[in-house]
């Protein structure tokens, strides 16, 4: 008898070992080829800039990734993502900077109910938009709702004339936030076609504060958000609609005028505001893509200096042949500038792209696209006009 019931104990103990099994995924991306950029900014004198050459990222971001997952049991699992960037045309492959821009997270998941994940994470709309957009969230110009420039001397100091922040507003983080860490993320399962996204970002800090105005150190900062989204598939369509708010508040310091971008996100004592709605239908010949896009940073010490961008977009893809895909779309929106006097501008964006798979795993890709400001008003809000085009091999793995 005892010798029964140890034989089940040890069967129980090798069952529920097999149970809580767990694996490891090791991904990447590899995206090389020749890519080329024109540019020009015109304040009271014309600048402009040419660069061509070997570069990488030209349809993708280059990075590496592990993600696991392990069964707990029960419909319970845990899971994990660590991402990095990867700088395949720099003497290192990779870098400090480059090592933070990426995801990792650690999460709980159960079936029936969703999941919980706590890390740097992508924000919903930045999901979202990789759903319903014909480009793929390339990083060629002429995504008016993603915008991005990829230049072939990107490695360099890029020449401050190449940019007209308040009008073109190039740079992926323009249109919305990419990514936030310090992410509290909860995502349920699909039920009836919906499924909804929920998210909760808190880093605060408060410490002593020493010196007064822009020279001043410590105090409080607190950089904060929230948001959510849902989605709803039914068939050969999907819609989602997603909103965002990301909050910067430091006593120490004077106020930094909100320009997408970087500077957006370290600004101090503003609001940012973010709402993406976006749909796809799949018609079988094409897929076509409607998009929508507001952000709105607001100071938070004079609501009536903010910085706004809306644009809109429509495009579609089709698979030419089964090797062949390629997708078009365009796009416009206006920018009102920060300050008193609210300068704005019309903006305008089109993209064509084609892929060619040598396999599941690799292909060879043609991009470009085109930006440009118009009806500008106010000093600060140059006219631009740029283009960029790219053609090389992204392998996957």
């Amino acid at each position: 008898m005892k010798k029964s019931l140890l034989a089940v104990a040890a069967i129980g103990a090798f069952a529920s070992a097999a149970q809580a099994q767990s694996s490891v995924t090791v991904y990447g991306i590899l995206d090389v080829g020749y890519i080329g950029s024109n540019q020009r900014l015109a304040t009271t004198s014309v600048n402009k800039t040419e660069v061509a050459g070997f570069a990488s990222g030209g349809q993708s971001t280059n990075r590496l990734g592990f993600k696991g997952n392990e069964d707990l049991g029960g419909g319970a699992s845990a899971f994990f993502t660590y991402e990095v960037a990867l700088g395949v045309n720099d003497a290192n492959s990779t870098t400090t900077a480059s090592n933070q821009n990426r995801q990792a997270f650690v999460g709980l998941a159960k079936k029936g109910l969703g999941n919980a994940a706590i890390g740097t994470q992508y924000t919903p709309i930045h999901i979202a938009v990789g759903a319903t957009s014909a480009n793929g969230q390339n990083n060629i110009m002429g995504d008016i709702i993603y915008p991005s420039n990829t230049l072939a001397n990107y490695n360099t100091t890029t020449p401050a004339n190449t940019v007209s922040p308040n009008s073109s507003n190039i740079g992926s983080s323009a249109g919305y936030t990419v990514r936030t860490a310090n992410m509290l993320k909860l995502q349920s399962e699909v039920v009836a076609g919906f499924q909804a996204t929920a998210f909760l970002t808190a880093n605060g800090n408060d410490s002593n504060q020493t010196g007064t105005g822009a020279t001043a150190t410590g105090g409080k900062n607190d950089r904060n958000g929230w948001g959510g989204g849902l989605n709803y598939g039914w068939q050969k369509l999907l819609v989602t609609a997603n909103y965002q708010s990301l909050t910067a508040n430091q006593v120490a310091g004077a106020p930094t005028p909100a320009i997408f971008g970087s500077a957006a996100q370290s600004g101090v004592n503003m609001k940012d505001n973010q709402f993406y709605a976006g749909a796809t239908y799949d018609f079988g010949i094409l897929k076509a893509y409607v998009q929508y896009i507001n952000r709105k940073a607001t100071s938070e010490l004079n609501t009536a200096q903010f910085v706004q961008r809306t644009a809109q977009q429509i495009g579609v893809k089709a698979n030419l042949t089964p090797t062949i895909e390629s997708w078009a779309s365009v796009g416009n929106g206006s920018f009102t500038a920060y300050g008193a006097s609210l300068p704005k501008a019309n903006i305008t964006a089109y993209q064509l792209g084609t892929s060619y798979y040598l396999s599941k795993r690799t292909n060879l890709y043609a991009i470009y696209g085109a930006t440009g400001t118009s009806n500008t008003a106010g000093a600060s809000n140059a006219a631009y006009n740029g283009n960029n085009y790219g053609v090389g091999v992204r392998h996957t793995f």
